[in-house]
């Protein structure tokens, strides 16, 4: 097969690839739980392969509030791919987005709080078997920890019962791939807790956070992921959603912002200047560490010049074959399936 390399000749970052996975967990939430989570990892590319073969490069609204928030931490995530350990944290907003996944499988009367409750434990046995790395975390000595553990994800079911009451809706999608290929050849992908769309043809894009509501350091980057739905959507859709909200499931609040078609064109200019400095940081291998608040919850201190650490070498680029992608054989033709 062929592999992506930049202008420089090194790895393209891992989001370049045209059927690459798109995020890894970060962040309480998992940030966006990509392709590599046990909800969505069996979830192939919407596009055509014919779309894909004009992409130059890929983002997810992860891997982008990473490059913004830290180009070494990119780097480390995207290019390097070094392994993260999930913390409980982590996992328990992967067992509570699954559980509210599967609560609107029910028919509405039967979304009650007793069925949520009811949930947890099957779910988060699909969830274990699916990814041992997630049942390690409740093992030896940590087995003990496990039934506070799902209780307190039983408290954030309840908190999201507090702000909607999911017997009045009908999700038009959930876990929703979207993604599109913009006319600079610029990939845009990511998924979606949740979309509502009215009679109307008015679209709702609802996430789900088991986080606080958001302090100084994390509400641009909630709202930069918001806008990035909204873009995708306006561009692949035709429609600018008419709400985009955020649920809030610790403190029990609902978030609402209403995007404009100006506000997502500028959007997008930006995102192109961002993917821009990711490709001069990529030939030049240089992705500085940039310090903040954000620091206190990185995988990667040890290795960071800021804390001490040093970088690994930049990877080696791989050799490329010379025969082609079949896209049948990887799935990028394909339509997104349900994993």
């Amino acid at each position: 097969m062929t592999v992506e390399t930049s202008p420089a000749g090194v790895p393209a970052p891992r989001d370049a690839g045209p059927n690459s996975d798109v995020d890894r967990p970060g962040g309480e939430d998992g940030g966006e739980r990509g392709s590599q989570h046990p909800l969505r990892r069996h979830r192939t590319s919407t596009l055509s392969a014919a779309e894909l073969a004009d992409v130059r490069g890929s983002l997810s609204p992860s891997r982008a509030a990473d490059f913004k928030t830290c180009p070494l931490l990119y780097r480390y995530r995207t290019i390097d791919r070094l392994p993260e350990v999930p913390s409980t944290d982590q996992v328990r907003g992967t067992l509570v987005h699954a559980v509210l996944e599967k609560l609107y499988e029910l028919p509405a009367a039967q979304r009650t709080p007793a069925a949520a409750a009811a949930l947890l434990q099957p779910e988060w046995q699909r969830l274990a078997e699916a990814e041992p790395a997630m049942a390690e975390l409740f093992t030896g000595d940590a087995a003990a920890d496990l039934d506070g553990w799902l209780a307190s994800a039983g408290e954030l079911l309840d908190g999201y019962f507090t702000v909607e009451d999911p017997q009045r809706l009908e999700p038009a999608e959930r876990e929703s791939l979207i993604e599109v290929v913009l006319d600079t050849g610029l990939r845009l992908r990511g998924f979606v807790d949740r979309l509502d769309v009215s009679p109307a043809g008015d679209i709702r894009v609802v996430d789900y956070k088991t986080g606080g509501s958001p302090r100084e350091a994390f509400e641009a980057r909630a709202l930069f992921q918001l806008k990035f739905y909204a873009l995708v959507l306006w561009r692949t859709r035709g429609v600018v959603p008419r709400s985009l909200r955020l649920l809030y499931l610790k403190d029990r609040e609902a978030c609402d912002y209403s995007p404009d078609a100006d506000e997502l064109a500028r959007f997008e200019r930006n995102l192109g200047a961002l993917w821009a400095a990711i490709e001069r940081a990529t030939a030049a291998r240089q992705f500085p560490p940039k310090r903040s608040r954000l620091c206190d919850w990185c995988s990667h201190q040890s290795r960071c010049p800021e804390f001490g650490g040093t970088p690994p070498p930049f990877p080696v680029p791989a050799e490329p074959e010379s025969a082609p992608v079949d896209p049948a054989a990887t799935g990028v033709g394909d339509l997104g399936a349900a994993g």
